[in-house]
């Protein structure tokens, strides 16, 4: 299967030779079996709880409803074990998948999407064209600082592009340190992450540069949609698949 940028371009896979904390047994694990417990902990000890089962599990009438609003070449940021890019591919929606976790772009591979081994703050294939950037199921905490995160999408994005971010579906806004768990002792490495609700990252994104398209519940989750504001389109690098050494964690 060949792998194409939004322009038609083909994609060279390669996997950055550095360790990073989404790589541990333990999510590797729940990703071959589909199944947790798994949690990400804070230092104090709180857990957040990672729904596994729906993660590796088909799309839901939440996750279409999500990618009914796409436009255009759609770039899954943190696309775990693959469901939305995979429905994507199959309705013959161009769509790539990076994820820090081997396991999750194997796991997406197999369900027939296109995936990269990659971190959002490397260089990925197609910037400045992508038509929409998904962040979806938590995501939004990529990399412990939601103003780094925003200033990065909008680099991928084509000018007015649209991000579709899946929020807290309460009212926080917080960074943290995590470590990925199965509650039962076992832990991986810590790294840091942050937690926003819809009114949070509306702050932020404004204050970056974008502007809120809409805003909505369904099934229980909450989502932002924002388009970027950036008119002038940021020149890819010559090898725009190339692979550094330097990662934010995911």
């Amino acid at each position: 299967m060949h792998e194409t940028t939004p322009d038609a371009r083909p994609i060279v896979r390669e996997t950055p030779p550095d360790a990073r904390p989404w790589t541990v047994d333990l999510y590797s694990d729940a990703l071959r079996t589909g199944r947790g417990p798994l949690f990400l902990r804070r230092t104090d000890g709180w857990l957040l709880p990672l729904d596994v089962e729906r993660w590796c599990a088909r799309a839901d009438a939440v996750d279409l409803e999500v990618l009914a609003r796409c436009e255009g070449a759609v770039l899954d940021v943190g696309c775990g074990p693959g469901r939305l890019v995979a429905e994507l591919a199959a309705r013959g929606r161009r769509a790539l998948g990076i994820d820090v976790s081997e396991a999750a772009v194997a796991h997406t591979v197999r369900l027939g999407g296109q995936a990269l081994h990659r971190s959002v703050f490397e260089p990925v294939p197609g910037e400045g064209r992508w038509g929409t950037v998904l962040l979806a199921d938590g995501n939004v905490g990529i990399g412990g600082d939601p103003v780094a995160l925003l200033d990065r999408l909008g680099q991928l994005l084509a000018p007015g592009g649209l991000l579709i971010a899946e929020t807290a579906a309460v009212d926080v806004d917080e960074r943290v340190h995590v470590h990925v768990t199965d509650g039962r002792g076992a832990v991986g490495a810590p790294f840091p992450w942050a937690r926003l609700g819809t009114p949070a990252l509306l702050r932020h994104a404004d204050s970056a540069g974008w502007s809120a398209v809409d805003q909505w519940t369904s099934g229980g989750r909450s989502f932002a949609a924002l388009r970027s504001r950036r008119t002038k389109t940021i020149a890819e690098p010559a090898n725009s698949a190339a692979v550094i050494s330097s990662q934010r964690a995911r």
